[in-house]
This record gives C-alpha cells, structure tokens and sequence, in this order.
C-alpha cells in the first residue's frame, strides 16, 4: 500500500507498505483524508526527534476497515477521526480524567508497518500518511457520517489542539481578552475557540497580511503585523486575560508574556526546537501571572471529538474553512511547499 516514509534523510512517497492485522484492543482504519501539520515538517527537519524509518502523518480520518478482540464501541464501515493520544485508560493520570498526561502513550512509538519484511516506526501513535494504519481503540473516535472526511480530518491535531487550549486549559470565560500570535492551522483554531467561548476581544497577530481575512471569519475582532504595531496597546491597554503562541519561537513567548493583563496566563503551543530555551523578567509574574504548556489541547478525544462534531453540525465550529487544497498522496512534495510557504492553513493529503 501507499504511504509516505521519512528514512532519517528524506521523505518519500512508497508504494510497498504493510501492515499487520489488528490485535485485541486494536483498529484497522482506511485513511481518507490526513491533514498536513507541522509536526510532521518538524520530524523531517530534526525539530522533533524520532526514530526512522517512520510512517509520518498524525491527523486523519477515514473509516473504520477491521476491529480486534475486544472492540465494541466501533465496527467496520464507521466513520472515524483519528486521536494521537494512545492511553492506557488505566494509570493515575487516564484515572484523573487527563488522557494526555498517560505515561504510557509517551515516548514509546510501535512499529506496526513494514516494508520488505522490515519494521517501520509509527509517528505519534496513528501514522496517517498512510492507506490503512493501525490504532489503539480508545484513539478511533466516531464521528457522524455526514461530517466529511476531509474536514473531519483535522479534528485530530489542529482542532483539538487549538480549540482545546482555549477551552481545558486557558478555560477563556464570556467577556475576557485574548491574543493569538501566529495565525496558521493552530492559531485559527484558538481563534474560534475564543470566539465559541464568548471573549469580547480577540486580537489575532501575524506577520502576512494576506492572513487578515481568514483570521478574522474565524473570530478574530482585531487584526495586526506584530505585537508591537501601533494599536495593539489601544485595543488591549492593560494587556490581554489569555496570549497563545502559536508560532514556536522562543523570542515570542517572552512577547506573550510581556502582553498579559494582571492575573493573565500566556499558553504556550508552538513548537520550538527539543534544546530552545525562553526567558522573560521573573518579578513580571508576581501579579498572579501564569505560564501555561498545553499537551493536545489538555483533551479527552472522545469527548472532545463529539462535541466538535456537534458544534460542526450547529454551524459554530468552522472546519470545510480550514481546507485550504487538497491533494493525492503522490502530490507531498507540493503539499509540503505550499505548507513551508504559508500559502495554505491546512493543506490534506487524500487517499
């Protein structure tokens, strides 16, 4: 089968891919549609360390082809979106209620694919640059079938990840401020989580101006070149409740910092290199501010997916919107070219 395999030196469409048949506990899903985020960019350049060779790809949907012994909450023929998140349902942190916090889905990558009889890594449990992948059954999550997969797609990383920042773990409140720098996959999805929460103030920063458009269909009320141009400090005087950097680059969570009102937290989602350090002035966070990480947007996929759906389905949560192209599998190299080039927000890869 087709798949797209990063050997530690480059990324390649391949065409003689397996994969084993699902085990108890486990899922054999048809990719329809994978969005392409930066991560996976990251693994290729080495920002993101990971063994090779690898199936990249981490935010799919498709339908479901095969279950184990065990599975009953999917069967073949639904419709899925794919979680990254492989917990174990059983340790402290899954027991809490924080299945992105299971020890046991961190750091330990499977190698279900292989190719010529050798082992292939799987990328952040889900590997959805591929026909078929094979999945915990907690990560495949059902979703109604009139979502399209395309869009579906990008529940798993973008969504998720965006959207769940704002609401698990900033938990933005009706009337507070937000400020979102960076305005790719991730930072529009910050952008309608702040407008589903009810902020009054949602200013969005970017350094491409040709971004103010989308930006502002996706809840943005202000839009600007950088966090210093004129007009940041007169739409948000004493600073914002809620600053998400959504770029990866150390020097703007200082920037995100420097932004907050008293008692006012900077969420930092953007993914710098594994060894990049921040800094920002300690005593500016003795009134009551705070630094926030934020895993997979703190979530539980299968709540969280379903209500995606449902305010998908209300007209509340914008996904079709996020598509910027589509493109054949065999087309990732221009997929790629157009991500690096920012001319997409979120470009998919069909199967």
């Amino acid at each position: 089968m087709r798949g797209v395999v990063f050997d530690g030196e480059r990324a390649e469409v391949v065409t003689d891919l397996d994969v084993r048949d699902p085990g108890p506990g486990e899922v054999l899903v048809a990719v329809a549609a994978a969005g392409l985020c930066h991560s996976d960019l990251s693994v290729i350049d080495g920002t993101i360390p990971f063994p090779s060779p690898v199936v990249l790809g981490h935010e799919g949907a498709g339908v479901v082809e095969a279950v184990g012994a065990g599975v009953t909450h999917v069967a073949p023929g639904d419709h899925v979106a794919l979680s990254t998140i492989a917990n174990c349902g059983a340790c402290g942190e899954c027991g809490r209620g924080r299945p992105t916090m299971c020890r046991g889905a961190i750091g330990w990558p499977g190698q279900p694919f292989s190719r010529g009889g050798a082992p292939v890594y799987q990328f952040a449990a889900s590997s959805a640059f591929a026909e078929r992948t094979l999945v915990k059954a907690v990560q495949a999550v059902k979703i109604p079938d009139d979502v399209p997969l395309t869009s579906a797609a990008l529940i798993g990383c973008a969504v998720v990840t965006g959207v769940g920042a704002v609401l698990n773990r900033a938990r933005v409140a009706a009337g507070e401020t937000v400020i979102v720098i960076g305005t790719g996959g991730i930072g529009l999805n910050v952008l309608q989580g702040a407008r589903i929460a009810g902020a009054s103030v949602v200013v969005a920063v970017d350094a491409n101006p040709e971004k103010e458009t989308v930006a502002r269909q996706f809840g943005a009320t202000h839009f600007f070149p950088s966090t210093s141009a004129e007009g940041v400090r007169e739409v948000l005087p004493r600073g914002a409740d809620h600053a998400f950097e959504c770029v990866g680059r150390v020097s703007l969570v200082r920037e995100a910092v420097d932004l907050l009102d008293r008692h006012g937290q900077a969420v930092l989602l953007g993914m710098p290199g594994a060894a990049e350090e921040a800094s920002f002035v300690v005593a500016s966070l003795f009134l009551d501010k705070a630094i926030l990480g934020c895993r997979y947007g703190s979530s539980a996929p299968q709540r969280d997916f379903a209500l995606y759906a449902r305010l998908y389905g209300e007209g509340r949560l914008l996904l079709d919107e996020l598509v910027t192209a589509t493109y054949a599998v065999e087309d990732f190299g221009k997929a790629v070219a157009d991500a690096e080039g920012g001319r997409v927000a979120r470009g998919v890869l069909t199967f």
